[in-house]
């Protein structure tokens, strides 16, 4: 087991253990609001772990009592009449980090509670898993305060529950609970409260145990899935599927399934 690797940022914490880094949005006495700063530590933190191949799982969760209430309204009417400009800027560095999430090799999964709203709701639609406690509520939140949708909400929420229920969820702001969430295939799985920490660390332990290059590989087709013909997308699983046979983790799986034992995939 390797020891725990830990980084400082102004808004975010992190630390990586056994190949699993750990983004924790950092400040609860805000919900964790996301702000100029915390938005400017973010892509930094995301880029450290697209390029670390060391990080095999990340982890992204929020201190305090919720994961993420959305934008830091107070420090946006602060800006006056200089808040589009200001938007223009910070969401430039959020839709970055966003991004990368998306399209890092690693898994990425939201572990979350209390609430998710707006840019909150948004960043863990762009993660792949999403775990909840039960008390979790999601909310998009956007028009309710006359904003639209950012951090990709508007890409990845119909493509998860559909457009009519993202018009709705967008539309009237309704709250959803986390069973509701999960019903709607807004969320992977829900958890009670005081297990969300274990469950998530299960989770994070599993995949980062799994084959790195296999997960990437399907991580990427499932992603770009969307946007190809199936007689596309049927080209790209004969192209994956097979640099993932002359690679040797396929090698190490097949052999060790055959073996009747766990596969070793650590140093492959």
């Amino acid at each position: 087991m390797s020891s725990p690797h830990e980084e400082t940022y102004a808004t975010i914490g992190f630390a990586m253990s056994d190949h699993v880094a750990r983004i924790t949005l950092n400040r609860p006495d805000a919900g964790n609001a996301l702000n100029a700063a915390l938005l400017h530590d973010l892509p930094a933190v995301t880029e450290r772990c697209m390029e670390d191949p060391a990080v095999r799982v990340v982890v992204i969760d929020g201190a305090g009592k919720s994961f993420c209430v959305g934008g830091d309204l107070r420090s946006f009417t602060s800006e006056g009449d200089a808040l589009s400009e200001h938007l223009e800027e910070i969401l430039t560095d959020f839709h970055t980090a966003v991004a990368r999430l998306a399209r890092m090799n690693a898994p990425v999964i939201a572990s979350v509670h209390g609430v998710a709203a707006g840019g909150g709701l948004s960043l863990a639609c762009a993660c792949d898993l999403v775990i909840a406690a039960e008390s979790t509520r999601f909310t998009m939140a956007y028009t309710r305060v006359g904003l639209s949708p950012d951090g990709s909400g508007s890409y990845f929420l119909p493509r998860l529950v559909g457009l009519r229920r993202a018009l709705d969820l967008t539309l009237t702001n309704r709250m959803l609970s986390a069973r509701e969430a999960l019903d709607w295939g807004l969320v992977s799985r829900v958890v009670p409260d005081d297990a969300l920490a274990a469950e998530t660390a299960t989770l994070a332990a599993q995949l980062a145990a799994g084959a790195p290059g296999a997960l990437a590989a399907a991580k990427k087709l499932l992603r770009e899935s969307g946007n190809a013909s199936l007689e596309e997308q049927l080209v790209r699983e004969i192209r994956a599927i097979a640099l993932r046979a002359a690679d040797p983790e396929s090698r190490e799986g097949m052999t060790a399934f055959l073996e009747k034992r766990a596969p070793r995939f650590e140093g492959l």
